[in-house]
C-alpha cells in the first residue's frame, strides 16, 4: 500500500484543490505600515485648551456679572399665615406699633396678617401685630410701585426708562410667581379689575391677565406698532383710571380731536390685545375732568362744582350732582392718575384733597360730605374712620354722623394720608412711611 494516487497532466502533476478556501491576496512589500494615532498631549494642545476654558470662564462672568439673577435677592419665608380676626368693638385709643419707609406703596398693601412694604429696590412682607421681616425681595432698579391682588403681590421695578420689570411674589412667603417685561410709564400705579391688573399712564396703558400675566391690552401709544390703525384714536394724553369687573374707565385728552376731556370705557380683554373694545365713549364738554368711579352700569366723573354720572354701557348722560369741589382741587391730574377712593360694603368713599364725599355704591350718587378731612380713610368694627388733623375720626357709613374720634400722634406730619386695616391694627400710609397703629 503506497501514497495515493495523484492524476497527470501532460507530463504535470495535479494536486488536490481545497475550493472552499479564501483566496490569498498577493502581498506588496512596499506598502506602508499604519503610523500608530497621535497623542494630542502636545504642548500646543494644552494651550489650545485652556484658551478654550479661559474663554469659558470669561463669557461665563460676564454673564454673570450682567444678568438679572446677580442684581436680585429672593429671601423666603414660611407660606403659612394665620389671618387676623377683625375687630367688633372700636378700640378707646390707638398709638404706634411700628413703622417703616415704604416710598413704592401709594396705598397701604395688607393681606391676611401679611403687610408688604416697598422702599428703594426691596419688597418686604412683615407680620402685621410686630412689624417684624417674614421673607424679602430685592433689585439693584428702583421700585415704580406694589400692590396686591389674588393672594399675590405685584412689585414693578424700572432699569432707567420705563417700568419694565413686573415680579409677582406669594403674599405669605415671598416665593416668585409669574414675571413679564411690560412698558410701563414711571408713576405708574396697578388696578386691579378683578380678572387683570391695568398699568396706568400719561401716553400708554396695558392690561395682564391675573394668571399668568399675559398681556390682554394695550391702548395709547404703543411702543412698537405691529398692526397699525387698530387704535380708536390717537394724539391722545389720559388723565384719570378706575375699573371695575369687566370694565376699564379712563379720561382721555385729544385736542386735535375734541374740545374738552373724553370719557371712554373699554373692555379689559378683546379679542386681540392691540385692537382695544370701547363699549363707551363720549365728550364730557369739560376740562379738569376726573373719573373717580365705575361699577358695572354707572361711571362718574368730577368736574368742578359738579358729579356727572353717565351710562357705563353707552355713553349717555345719566345724572349731574351739585358737589362742593373746586376747580383748583381738580387742577392737573391725581397721583398715579387714579383718584384717592374707598370702597366698603356700604359706601364709596372720595376724598376731594379738603373733604371726603360718600357715594352710592350702586347710582354713584352723593350721599353726605365729611368737611376737613386728610383722606378717603377705612373702615374698622363697621365704622368709617377718616383722617383728620388731630386723629381719627369715627362716623356712621349710612348717616355720615360722626360718633367718635380717636387721637393720634403723627409727629408734624401733615399731608394726605390713605388707610387700610388688617384685623386689630389701623394702617397709615403718611407720604413715604408706613405706619401701624393698635
Amino acid at each position: 500500500m503506497g501514497q495515493p494516487e495523484q492524476a497527470e497532466s501532460n507530463g504535470q502533476v495535479m494536486l488536490d484543490e481545497d475550493v472552499l478556501a479564501e483566496p490569498v491576496e498577493p502581498r506588496d512589500d512596499d506598502t506602508p505600515e499604519p503610523l500608530p494615532a497621535r497623542s494630542w498631549r502636545t504642548r500646543g494642545d494644552f494651550i489650545g485648551l485652556a484658551l478654550v476654558l479661559v474663554g469659558v470662564l470669561v463669557a461665563s462672568l460676564l454673564l454673570w456679572l450682567t444678568s438679572d439673577a446677580r442684581n436680585t435677592v429672593s429671601q423666603t419665608g414660611p407660606a403659612e399665615v394665620t389671618p387676623l380676626i377683625p375687630v367688633t368693638t372700636m378700640p378707646p385709643s390707638l398709638s404706634e406699633s411700628w413703622r417703616a419707609p415704604s416710598d413704592a406703596t401709594p396705598v397701604p398693601v395688607n393681606l391676611d396678617s401679611v403687610v408688604v412694604t416697598g422702599d428703594g429696590g426691596e419688597v418686604v412682607g412683615r407680620d402685621a401685630l410686630s412689624g417684624e421681616v417674614r421673607w424679602r425681595y430685592s433689585r439693584d432698579w428702583p421700585l415704580c410701585t406694589v400692590t396686591a391682588a389674588w393672594g399675590r403681590v405685584f412689585a414693578v421695578h424700572t432699569k432707567g426708562t420705563n417700568c419694565s420689570e413686573v415680579t409677582t411674589l406669594e403674599i405669605g412667603s415671598g416665593k416668585r410667581g409669574p414675571q413679564r417685561n411690560g412698558d410701563a410709564e414711571p408713576g405708574t400705579r396697578l388696578l386691579n379689575e378683578g380678572s387683570h391688573v391695568l398699568t396706568t399712564g400719561e401716553d400708554f396703558v396695558e392690561v395682564y391677565r391675573r394668571d399668568d400675566l399675559v398681556r390682554s391690552l394695550e391702548y395709547g401709544t404703543l411702543r412698537a406698532i405691529v398692526n397699525p390703525n387698530k387704535q380708536p384714536r390717537t394724539g391722545c394724553t389720559y388723565g384719570s383710571f378706575a375699573v371695575t369687573g369687566g370694565k376699564i374707565a379712563l379720561i382721555e385728552r385729544c385736542p386735535a380731536l375734541d374740545p374738552s376731556d373724553r370719557i371712554t370705557v373699554l373692555k379689559p380683554n378683546p379679542e386681540k390685545s392691540d385692537e382695544p373694545q370701547v363699549i363707551s365713549t363720549t365728550v364730557t364738554g369739560e376740562k379738569n375732568s376726573r373719573v373717580i368711579a365705575v361699577t358695572a352700569t354707572r361711571v362718574a366723573v368730577a368736574v368742578p362744582g359738579r358729579i356727572v354720572v353717565f351710562d357705563a354701557d353707552t355713553g349717555s348722560l345719566v345724572a349731574t350732582y351739585p358737589v362742593d369741589v373746586s376747580a383748583d382741587e381738580l387742577a392737573g391730574d391725581p397721583p398715579g392718575r387714579v383718584a384717592s377712593t374707598f370702597t366698603s360694603t356700604a359706601n364709596i368713599y372720595w376724598f376731594t384733597g379738603s373733604k371726603t364725599i360718600a357715594l352710592s355704591p350702586v347710582e354713584l350718587n352723593p350721599l353726605w360730605t365729611a368737611d376737613d378731612t386728610r383722606g378717603p380713610g377705612t373702615t374698622l368694627a363697621g365704622h368709617l374712620l377718616l383722617p383728620v388733623a388731630d386723629g381719627l375720626k369715627v362716623l356712621d357709613q349710612v348717616t355720615g354722623q360722626e360718633v367718635g374720634a380717636i387721637p393720634v400722634n403723627r409727629d408734624g406730619y401733615t399731608g394726605p394720608i390713605e388707610m387700610a386695616t388688617e384685623g386689630p391694627i389701623v394702617l397709615e400710609q403718611r407720604g413715604d412711611t408706613l405706619v401701624a397703629l393698635r
